[in-house]
């Protein structure tokens, strides 16, 4: 039996350190002075819970794993069997190519094929890069085919500061929407709705003891730098997840059993919500030949 998750490609700078697989070119490691930011796994092990995968050409779920392209009813596999959705895209399980190798960089690609559901051929890259105290992750995707087509990018990540557990951490979210999940389906969401006045607002910053989400939140307010920022911290230590300004919505997930340290949280950015094959939400407009490129990532200070 191979590796499920391939070779591994370790990039480092100064005490800084990532960890990125050949399949699904995953986030398997980050650390900074051997403190993991990160939720990791073991590198014989399939990424538990969809830890640190890239998800695309959509993220979350396609409701009966069922949209309609220029009139006509595509069929995705039901990769949720539970739930009957299509689950996360299309690439996490494929081996992705590497492109280039660099002491502090890594950029892997893939083909995302005609096949049945998807109806318009896409190749994607995706590069890491580490800095000092920062991990930068700059996605592409370009329409290789001759119709154009909407997609959405997300991406997986369980973080962490160091050993504290997670129920110690305080997330702060600038986000003025919200999706709350129904637990029966997970699919489709409740309707939006106003943060304010509910438990959905993290916008001042709360401790996660006692808070349980599986959560789509929208309306992020832009910082000075004109990208978005979810703050986890805990007594002096902060860890910054910031995303690009097209990446207009954050996953937040919080497992009680993820493999290795039980209670977690995911703070996943996405380009568009749960369904946004079927709604049109935020979906990113590809023309034939056209190429997307937008960037996320995490800074420890």
């Amino acid at each position: 039996m191979g590796n499920p998750t391939g070779q591994q490609f370790e990039i480092t700078r100064g005490n800084a350190r990532a960890v990125v697989t050949e399949i699904g070119a995953g986030l398997r490691a980050f650390e900074v002075g051997g403190v993991p930011y990160v939720e990791e796994f073991p590198e014989d092990a399939k990424p538990p819970m969809g830890a640190g995968q890239v998800l695309l050409p959509w993220p979350n779920r396609t409701k009966g794993g069922q949209w309609t392209f220029q009139g006509e009813t595509q069929q995705l596999e039901v990769t949720e069997e539970a739930r009957g959705n299509a689950i996360h895209g299309l690439t996490r399980h494929l081996e992705w190519e590497l492109l280039e190798h660099a002491e502090s960089s890594v950029t892997l690609a893939v083909d995302v094929a005609v096949q049945p559901g998807w109806p318009v051929p896409l190749r994607a890259t995706v590069t890491y890069e580490v800095s000092p105290r920062e991990l930068t992750v700059t996605h592409e995707i370009r329409n290789e085919g001759e119709q154009p087509i909407g997609v959405g990018v997300g991406t997986h990540p369980y973080f962490r500061i160091g050993d504290v557990p997670t129920d110690e951490l305080t997330l702060t979210l600038p986000a003025s929407r919200v999706r709350p999940s129904r637990p029966d389906e997970q699919m489709p969401y409740a309707e939006e709705q106003d943060v304010e006045g509910t438990e959905y607002d993290f916008r001042a910053g709360r401790v996660l003891a006692g808070v349980n989400l599986d959560t789509a939140f929208g309306g992020l307010a832009a910082a000075e730098d004109g990208r978005h920022h979810v703050v986890l911290s805990h007594e002096g230590q902060e860890l910054l997840v910031w995303t690009g300004p097209d990446f207009r919505w954050a996953q937040v997930f919080t497992p009680d059993d993820l493999v290795g340290r039980g209670r977690a949280v995911a703070i996943e950015p996405m380009t568009c919500p749960a369904d946004a094959l079927n709604t049109g939400t935020d979906l990113i407009e590809l023309e034939p030949s056209a190429s997307w490129s937008g960037s996320w990532g995490i800074r420890v200070r």
